[in-house]
């Protein structure tokens, strides 16, 4: 083994000579010294990653077959909608016996669906005096604004009755006999307005 090391360094020699040996060695020294101080600042965070072209390969797809729609349906629709609208804003509903509907309503214990139909009625009794022309979609508080408008003098009662109206449909409120009382009591001052020729 000595021997061995003996030839290797004596062939080292005879290519580099000592003092540019020991000058190699002194600067591989140094560099790993400083490669120990300042680690791992010199170690970059993320190794660069070598990207290959990606193959897409074509996605066949087969069409899709889509069930034919019908106009029929919404022209029913659209005919259901214009018949509840015109529903909504016809005068005063009379049965064939000559009773209000929102009375038959009232006497059967249907005391919500009474109010609103009183209300349905007032508008109705509006929109045929040519005071409001509610269109399909209108809000009782819009129609009570608009009403306002034209005849001021209706603003009070027709306000009381759409916001009772509210409290019960849209606030969940249990309707009773005095609800409908009091509804039938602010439609009829609305209609005293209006045929008393109040502005």
């Amino acid at each position: 083994m000595t021997r061995v090391w003996d030839e290797f360094a004596a062939s080292v020699f005879d290519w580099i000579p000592p003092s540019l040996l020991l000058l190699i060695l002194l600067a591989a020294a140094g560099l790993i010294g400083a490669l120990w101080y300042w680690f791992p600042a010199w170690v970059p965070r993320r190794m660069p990653r070598l990207r290959l072209p990606r193959l897409r390969m074509p996605r066949w797809r087969l069409p899709r077959w889509r069930r034919p729609r019908f106009s029929r349906r919404r022209r029913s629709t659209a005919a259901g909608a214009s018949s509840e609208a015109t529903t909504a804003f016809e005068p005063s509903v009379v049965l064939s016996d000559g009773t209000l509907l929102a009375d038959r309503l009232a006497a059967e214990g249907r005391y919500a669906e009474a109010v609103r139909q009183r209300l349905r009625d007032i508008v109705g009794d509006l929109t045929a005096a040519g005071v409001i022309s509610p269109l399909p979609g209108t809000t009782a508080a819009e129609v009570a604004a608009a009403a306002a408008v034209q005849r001021p003098a209706v603003a009070a009662p027709l306000g009381g009755a759409t916001e009772l109206f509210s409290q019960i449909w849209y606030g969940n409120r249990p309707a009773d006999r005095a609800h409908d009382e009091h509804m039938r009591a602010l439609t009829g001052e609305v209609r005293a307005r209006m045929s008393g020729g109040t502005p």
